[in-house]
């Protein structure tokens, strides 16, 4: 008799206690019937060594499961093999207690049931069948067995699916570490990375755009049969090439959504992937080429702005808008949600990106950032940055 359930230490020390059990009242059965002389010793001997031999085949074969045909098999002919016991002996009626937990471990409790009661009452019969003495307890032993039974298997089912949800959430509750921990190291590795371009972009491709601007000023200025004229031009040169190549450094540090496509590119990803209300994204004017560190951070103020949306303001929809102007860049994230009143709170977006660190990213690359809202009335979160002079990216 296999189990479902997994072989925890209580549930082998519950199944040796029911074999034990079992194995003792036949034996006690047999013991009395050949002490006593009686005129079926024989019949019950053999009787209690056939249901032993059952019993023995069913614990050994692994197909005997719970809810099984294997299983109702057995305790079919297990159940035959006692009631032909209980015919010859009384003392056979003890051993409908086992019964009870096999019967109701093994088939389902809308099957269990049935088969307990009838269980109880064939005992009872045996009763009346060996002329024994009818008294209140000759109803109340087996009926309050069959209870004990009953009450101790459903009770003990409700201790199993208890632990069980307990360790579930314990594997959840691990897994979940485990996962808040991957995604506090891709953030970190994220920000460093946006820290490192920005980084590089203000000092050092600055820098050297600086550097090969003013070169080239100073080989216009030069004569043309002037000697420096030459070193001039290969040192404008060789600033040309390392600005190339701190060029080439931030769009490797560039954040994965930027990676493989454009700024217009990944917004509309973004706004196609955003759970919740309908997104759309526009562009206006003629798009150019923006530096990283704004692609940056127009991305992530638009992904801080609709996880304002998505969590907070109830929309139907959302609007993204790209604007490319003479002299700047704008975007736009309105929704038609609940609203909110900035004197008095304001949204917090649990990815870390607040209003307040919105506005620093503007701020950081010389942009303003302003937000129009008023409750029941939706939110429009507006950033505009000044393009940089071209030579300057």
């Amino acid at each position: 008799m296999d189990s479902a359930r997994p072989h925890t230490p209580v549930a082998a020390l519950l199944r040796l206690c029911l074999h034990a059990l079992l194995g003792g009242l036949l034996a006690l059965a047999a013991v009395r019937a050949l002490s006593e002389g009686t005129q079926h010793a024989t019949a019950v001997v053999v009787a209690v060594a056939v249901m032993a031999a059952v019993y023995a085949a069913g614990v050994a074969v692994p197909a005997v499961r719970p809810q099984t045909s294997a299983a109702t098999v057995w305790l079919a002919a297990l159940g035959a093999c006692w009631l032909a016991l209980l015919a010859f002996s009384p003392d056979a009626l003890w051993a409908a207690f086992p019964l009870y937990f096999l019967l109701l471990h093994l088939l389902a409790m809308r099957w269990a049931l049935p088969a307990v009661l009838a269980t109880a009452g064939a005992a009872i019969a045996s009763f009346l069948l060996h002329g024994q003495q009818v008294t209140p307890g000759t109803f109340i032993g087996p009926l309050l067995g069959a209870a004990v039974a009953v009450a101790t298997v459903l009770g003990y089912d409700a201790l199993y699916r208890e632990s069980e949800r307990r360790r579930e959430l314990i594997d959840e509750l691990v897994a979940t570490r485990a996962e808040l921990a991957d995604a506090e190291r891709a953030a970190g590795t994220l920000a460093e990375r946006e820290r490192l371009a920005r980084e590089i972009h203000d000092t050092l491709a600055q820098g050297l755009s600086s550097i090969q601007l003013l070169l080239r000023a100073a080989e216009r200025a030069l004569p043309a049969d002037d000697p420096a004229r030459e070193h001039v031009e290969q040192a404008r040169r060789a600033a040309q090439d390392n600005l190339a190549e701190a060029r080439r450094f931030v769009r490797a540090l560039t954040p994965p959504d930027l990676e493989h496509g454009s700024l217009s590119g990944a917004l509309e990803r973004l706004c196609a992937a955003t759970p919740g209300p309908a997104v759309q994204f526009g562009v206006s004017g003629t798009p150019v080429e923006l530096p990283t560190p704004y692609e940056v951070a127009l991305l992530r103020i638009a992904q801080s702005a609709l996880a304002n949306t998505v969590q907070h303001a109830a929309a139907g929809r959302a609007e993204i808008t790209l604007s490319f102007m003479d002299t700047s860049v704008a975007l736009d994230v309105v929704d038609d949600g609940r609203g909110f009143d900035p004197a008095e709170r304001r949204p917090k977006d649990t990815s870390g990106f607040g209003l307040p660190a919105m506005r620093s990213r503007a701020q950081s690359l010389g942009g303003t950032l302003s937000v129009e809202t008023a409750p029941g009335q939706g939110t429009a979160v507006a950033i505009t940055l000044p393009l940089p002079v071209a030579g300057a990216r």
